[in-house]
This record gives C-alpha cells, structure tokens and sequence, in this order.
C-alpha cells in the first residue's frame, strides 16, 4: 500500500470509528467509565453573500479511547 494523504486520512478515520466503537461496547462497564465519557465539539460556519447562502455544521464526539484509535490510525500509517 502505498504512503500518501488519503491513506492516512483513511486510517484515522477507521481508528476513530474503531475507538468509538469500542467505547460505546465498554459504556456499561464501570470501570471503564474514564475512558467512555465523551466531550462534545461542535462548528457551525455559515455565511450569506446575497449571492451564495452556506451552512455548515460539524459535531465530533470525542472520548479517551477514541484517541487512542487515532493514534493507533496513526501508527499503522507509519507502519506501512
């Protein structure tokens, strides 16, 4: 496989997805609650030029575990 942009981007999406995955699976755990509780991040650019109206809106749900699926992305990328 070969190293370029859309690769890694490929790989941190499927280690983010992973992670959050697995974090909703270890939700009734409690001990692992640490790792589960998530922080809310939210971006909603919008603009009107009279010409052209946009609206966009970004939610990203992040939690410990869900980092660490993105640095595991991260690491498989430079493993290749």
């Amino acid at each position: 496989m070969k190293k370029n942009t859309f690769t890694l981007l490929f790989l941190l999406i499927i280690g983010l997805v992973a992670g959050t995955l697995l974090g909703q699976l270890l939700a009734p755990v409690p001990g692992a609650a640490f790792l589960t509780k998530t922080v809310d991040l939210s971006w909603e650019p919008k603009a009107d030029l009279l010409v052209i109206k946009y609206d966009l809106t970004l939610h990203i749900r992040l939690s410990l575990i869900s980092i660490a699926g993105l640095a595991a992305g991260f690491w498989l990328y430079r493993k290749l």
